[in-house]
């Protein structure tokens, strides 16, 4: 990430409709790789400050904001080109929420993305049902893990895949039932053996390509398949004559068009993730934490997929 670099810049001034915050921590996506590389789907003129995800104090408030006072403790979206690898960010009010008092600022600055698209895929989209079996692919990632915690707390059996040792004890704390080392075990046999030949009734697959097509050889009847992204990089492209044969639906999720089309949506996922993160149920694993002259590197290193849980910037 050499072209991620260090600049002190003037502070930023809310617009209207804007918070200014002091950043607290700022979680490290995948799509700010993305961004850095000018292949995401916004493309905020250079230069620009990268970070899409925060927890922060709210230092002043634009015309039209209302809800959010100075000294308020949110989490939420940044503002880009201001984004949250900084000392200080915008925030759309629209994209900001009260930080649950039980998590600390790392936490708080993991819980918005990951936990909304989590809980969208599980029971927005797959309409998950207590006591039915759940299978995670990169269980022990940023939104994996995430997953597995939220399917727990809905009353579901989770079977994790990972990718070796280390991420295999870190999806097993997590709370997965079941885990699969995907180096050195065949997870389609797993998930068949562990469900009786019934296969799993909601498979949540972030990664694409060889196991979007194991996930097609071990869903159960009426089993749903939420395709949340590609991290693999290989997009699949099935034979939908499988997905009826078998009887089995493939359901797509892009959580940023919820906030464009139902935001009043993602508060009410808002008020379920801080209801269950102060009930103990969820809690974000944040396995890193890097100063802000190390915000490259934590960049590359989750664009990589050598991470796991979440990354955080601390300035």
């Amino acid at each position: 990430m050499d072209v991620l670099t260090s600049e002190e810049v003037a502070a930023p001034t809310p617009g209207p409709g804007q918070l200014h915050v002091k950043v607290r921590a700022a979680a490290v996506n995948f799509p700010d790789a993305l961004l850095c590389r000018g292949m995401y789907q916004i493309k905020p003129s250079l230069p620009f400050t990268p970070g899409i995800e925060l927890c922060g104090e709210v230092l002043a408030t634009g015309d039209g904001v209302t809800g959010f006072a100075v000294g308020d403790r949110v989490l939420g979206s940044s503002n880009l080109p201001e984004g949250a690898f900084a000392d200080e960010a915008l925030m759309d009010g629209g994209a900001a929420f009260p930080a649950p008092t039980s998590l600390s600022d790392e936490a708080a600055a993991s819980l918005f993305i990951a936990y909304q698209t989590g809980w969208f895929a599980l029971h927005r989209r797959a309409n998950l049902r207590q006591g039915e079996t759940v299978l995670v692919h990169a269980a022990a990632g940023g939104v994996g893990s995430a997953a597995v915690q939220l399917a727990k707390a809905a009353g579901a059996r989770v079977i994790g895949v990972v990718g070796g040792p280390e991420k295999a004890k870190i999806a097993t704390d997590l709370g997965a039932d079941v885990v699969v080392d995907r180096h050195s075990e065949d997870f389609i046999a797993v998930v068949k053996e562990a469900t009786d030949g019934r296969g799993a009734d909601v498979i949540f697959d972030p990664v694409g390509g060889d196991a979007f097509a194991g996930s097609t050889k071990c869903v159960a009847f009426e089993g749903r398949i939420v395709i949340i992204g590609f991290a693999s990089g290989t997009i699949p492209t099935p034979g939908l004559n499988h997905a009826l044969i078998k009887n089995y639906s493939l359901v797509g999720l892009h959580w940023g068009l919820y906030r464009q089309r139902d935001p009043a949506l993602v508060a009410e996922a808002h008020e379920s993730l801080t209801d269950l993160a102060d009930r103990g149920l969820i809690a974000p694993l944040v396995s890193e934490r890097l100063t802000l002259d190390r915000a490259a590197e934590g960049v590359q290193r989750v664009a990589a997929g050598e991470t796991t849980g979440r990354v955080v910037v601390l300035p």
